[in-house]
């Protein structure tokens, strides 16, 4: 597993007045920087210390989302009102209830 495989994110900090450099699969982790190059090389080095503290200590190593295998599925509970509401939103436009859910979650 390469350190390059993890989720990187760099956004601006009103409150630091500064970049900030962040790792979804390490969300206690987050650097500070000048620039937004400074603030993703910071956080890279900063998951290459704790990645490496884990591994010395024999403790699991998050896996990087990029490499995880997704089913396509998942369950979403939602109250009944609104499943029935959806339920003729699809059958009025000719569709499954799946096909309406998967199009309003992709746009």
């Amino acid at each position: 597993m390469g350190l390059d495989h993890y989720t990187y994110r760099v956004t601006w900090s009103p409150e630091d007045g500064e970049h900030v450099g962040l790792c979804v699969e390490f969300p206690s982790l987050s650097w500070l920087a000048a620039t937004p190059e400074a603030a993703l090389a910071g956080v890279r080095q900063l998951v290459a210390e704790v990645v490496a503290d884990l591994e010395a200590a024999g403790d699991p190593v998050p896996q990087p989302l990029a490499e995880k295998h997704y089913s396509g599925e998942f369950r979403v509970r939602i109250p009944p009102e609104l499943h029935r509401q959806l339920v003729f939103m699809a059958a009025e436009q000719g569709i499954s209830l799946n096909r309406l859910a998967s199009a309003k979650l992709a746009g």
